[in-house]
């Protein structure tokens, strides 16, 4: 009974041996995606917040000036765009941020654009109405991609489809820390804000139809900075996760190896005892 107990205890050893160096191997192929991740968010972002400033600067440099992206209106049809995962295997990753999705959308008459295998999957699941699975895979999403997608999403809110652009995806903050958020995106808030002082900068042909025309590529950064917020700290959580998941394992075949020590020293000491026994009895 002993010997098949140490064979057991052996293989589990073995068995945690494989999955130490899968986890292992998982988190330091996370830590090179991450490190290019975290180059991507911090290239991304002075674009959008440059641009942002020079449509804050449009938008106050009139005092008439109006745009149907500043206006904002009864809330009766939303847009959601809900950045999730390709994969699993990232802790609370995916789970947070579809969590704060649905949150935000109970109750309410909204369409979804979701971005990654996870969220798509899941508003297939759930009946949501999507308005495009196109970007079914997050981590080939492009550049153009998130231009096409803005100017999409720019044209259906003129149109009257849509009261409101939301976007929902993970900020990354640290390895260690990643938060979902869910921020609006039109009609803008916070551009047409009264200026201070005067401007002195003449826009050709004006600043109505520069503005129009700046706002989807504005989008568009958001978008792609968005997604490189997301892919960021999807690989913060999955080396996190696969750190976590190596350190348990050793800490498993630490125990298994005491109790296979332990066995294997009973098995002896049993043996030592039966070969007394027997030879004091002859």
């Amino acid at each position: 009974m002993a010997g098949v107990s140490m064979k057991d205890i052996k293989l589990r050893i073995r068995s945690m041996e494989s999955t130490k160096q899968i986890t292992k191997a998982m988190e330091m192929v996370a830590a090179s995606k991450l490190r290019r991740a975290q180059d991507n968010v911090t290239r991304s972002r002075p674009y959008f917040e440059t641009i942002y400033a020079t449509m804050c600067a449009i938008a106050r440099s009139s005092g008439s000036f109006t745009s149907p992206y500043l206006e904002s209106r009864e809330v009766k049809k939303s847009c959601y765009v809900v950045i999730a995962g390709d994969r699993g295997l990232a802790g609370g990753y995916n789970h947070n941020v579809l969590k704060l999705a649905e949150a935000e959308m109970a109750g309410h008459d909204v369409t979804v654009v979701p971005i990654g295998k996870k969220s798509v999957e899941n508003f297939r699941a759930h009946g949501y109405h999507i308005l495009t699975d196109a970007y079914f895979q997050a981590g080939s999403m492009s550049v153009s991609d998130c231009f096409t997608l803005a100017r999409d999403l720019c044209g259906r809110f003129l149109a009257g489809e849509f009261d409101e652009v939301r976007i929902v995806y993970t900020g990354f903050v640290s390895i260690l820390t990643q938060q979902p958020t869910a921020m609006t995106v039109l009609p803008l808030q916070g551009a047409g804000e009264p200026e201070t002082a005067a401007s002195e900068t003449l826009y050709e042909p004006d600043s109505e139809t520069l503005f129009a025309a700046i706002v989807p590529e504005y989008l568009g950064g958001l978008l792609y900075g968005a997604l490189c917020e997301c892919v960021a700290s999807e690989q913060g959580a999955r080396r996190t996760a696969m750190d976590s998941a190596t350190k348990n394992a050793e800490e498993m075949i630490g125990d298994l190896s005491l109790k296979y020590n332990r066995a294997r020293q009973g098995a002896i000491t049993q043996e030592i005892t039966e070969i007394v026994a027997g030879s004091t009895i002859s």
